[in-house]
């Protein structure tokens, strides 16, 4: 059985060698990220001039997702690189404070708008919530808290208001400029960081599209507004992330396996995409294996129906990013054993189909599931139909038939999509199947005598015409 959820992993550091990077594709990386969190654009193009030569030396297709920083409130930084804060002592934020001088009474801060939305009587959070501000006074550029939940506090940390409220806008300067990289560099994906609502992931695509790029969008879920606003980003974007790291911050924890299971719901309702990732595999940083509860939190993510699930510091920084990769997919493997084939099958059964490419997808799926089908093969420009037939959960592998590097490239991040390079004939059908049929021998996904399920459209090489499905028997071998 093919693994069907797919696997986005970070590039850093450790990944800056081809090799290691060509054995991370061959251990099961579908989807590279380059997080422009960090490092410079050189960074990031020498990074992605090593995926495609992995991709070469692999024949494994990879697509990339740009990651953008957004307006990631941080403190600056203090004189010793970190500094100790004792619980019940007080501690000022002060946003004109020289950035390199932070002491255990007071630190600077990067967003310079930070007393604008905060308040005497809020909470603040500190490292992913490890360190807690109550907000005692706000006078001009200084914020004066009370340490709540004291501990080590280092250098550039994040920092979150309970509840959200922070108004700094989703797309900053420099992700204006990353956009521009996006494009020009031809990236399947965009992520927009921090994004409060619809007009966020409308605004990221306008700019994209307008600099070339033809990318799809991801809405990053970390912000309590994106919560409010979820339904309209959902509509708006083309993929969702499940950003649990800030999101876990401003909505609290106890509330965000819920959240979780709630966006991806939602994500595979609306037939878009969704990435679960933050802290999967967190312990494999330091250590060759996972725990059993991050072995746990991936394969509930795989059961819920994600798409992907992602890998950050594991591959970026860690010392093991070959084996994070490994763990992941053979815990995936081990998830999807345990999911019922008819599951979703009421995906979709209430209300009306968008469109032709809808209806027939969810016929195919049907179909497929009713009936002893080796493949799908659906011939596709743009992916929209295997995408569709992927939010049914099926153990039946879809073949994505395309000429398209791009299209190829964008349907790895789909669950249970899997890329084939495939000129399509505009002739008669019958050599059009044996063209097929012959494809998928070489490659050995059928046998001859297996029966399969083909879409295309009527007029071949044209968008988002899919308008038919053909049951037919593989002739060969």
């Amino acid at each position: 059985m093919l693994r069907r959820t797919k696997i986005v992993a970070t590039l850093g550091p450790a990944t800056d060698d081809v090799g290691t990077l060509a054995a991370m594709v061959r251990a099961g990386l579908n989807v590279a990220r380059l997080n422009f969190s960090h490092g410079a654009q050189a960074d990031h193009a020498r990074r992605l001039a090593l995926v495609r030569e992995a991709e070469r030396n692999t024949g494994i297709c990879v697509g990339v997702l740009a990651d953008l920083g957004g307006p990631k409130i941080r403190i600056e930084s203090f004189r010793e690189g970190y500094a100790h804060l004792s619980e019940g002592a007080r501690f000022v934020l002060d946003t004109q404070m020289d950035p390199k001088a932070g002491t255990a009474e007071a630190v600077g801060v990067a967003y310079k708008e930070l007393t604008r939305d905060v308040a005497a009587g809020d909470t603040l959070l500190l490292a992913d919530g490890q360190i807690v501000l109550h907000v005692e006074r706000v006078e001009g550029a200084r914020i004066e808290c009370r340490v709540r939940v004291g501990g080590e506090l280092s250098d550039r940390k994040g920092l979150n208001r309970e509840g959200g409220g922070i108004s700094a806008p989703a797309l900053t300067d420099k992700d204006r400029e990353d956009l521009r990289f996006a494009a020009a560099e031809g990236i399947d994906y965009v992520a927009v960081s921090f994004a409060r609502d619809a007009g966020d992931i409308e605004q990221a695509r306008e700019l994209l599209r307008r600099a070339g790029g033809d990318g799809r969008i991801v809405a990053k879920i970390e912000r309590h507004e994106s919560v409010v606003n979820l339904q309209g980003i959902v509509e708006a974007t083309d993929a969702m992330m499940v950003a649990r790291g800030d999101l876990g911050v401003e909505m609290g924890y106890a509330e965000l396996t819920g959240l979780q299971k709630t966006i991806i719901h939602q994500s595979r309702t609306r037939n878009r995409a969704v990435i679960t990732a933050t802290q999967m595999m967190e312990s494999m940083i330091h250590n060759p294996v996972p725990t059993r509860a991050e072995v746990s939190d991936v394969a509930n993510a795989v059961m819920d129906g994600t798409d992907a699930v992602m890998l950050s510091a594991e591959t970026a920084v860690g010392k093991y990013p070959v084996k994070a990769v490994q763990a992941m997919a053979q815990v995936i493997e081990g998830a999807e054993k345990y999911q019922l084939t008819l599951s979703g099958m009421r995906h979709r059964a209430e209300g009306t189909f968008e469109g032709t490419e809808e209806a027939i997808a969810m016929a195919v799926m049907y179909t497929a599931n009713h009936m002893k089908v080796r493949a799908i093969v659906a011939l596709t420009e743009s992916g929209t139909t295997p995408l569709l037939m992927s939010r049914i959960r099926s153990d039946i592998p879809v073949y994505a038939f395309t000429r398209h590097t791009g299209t190829r490239r964008r349907v790895t991040l789909y669950r249970g999509v899997y890329p084939v390079p495939f000129e399509i004939s505009s002739g008669r059908d019958e050599v059009l199947y044996a063209s097929i049929f012959q494809r998928l021998l070489e490659l050995e996904l059928v046998h001859a005598g297996d029966l399969v399920i083909v879409t295309k459209g009527e007029l071949a090489g044209v968008s988002g015409g899919t308008n038919s499905m053909r049951i037919v028997r593989v002739q060969g071998g």
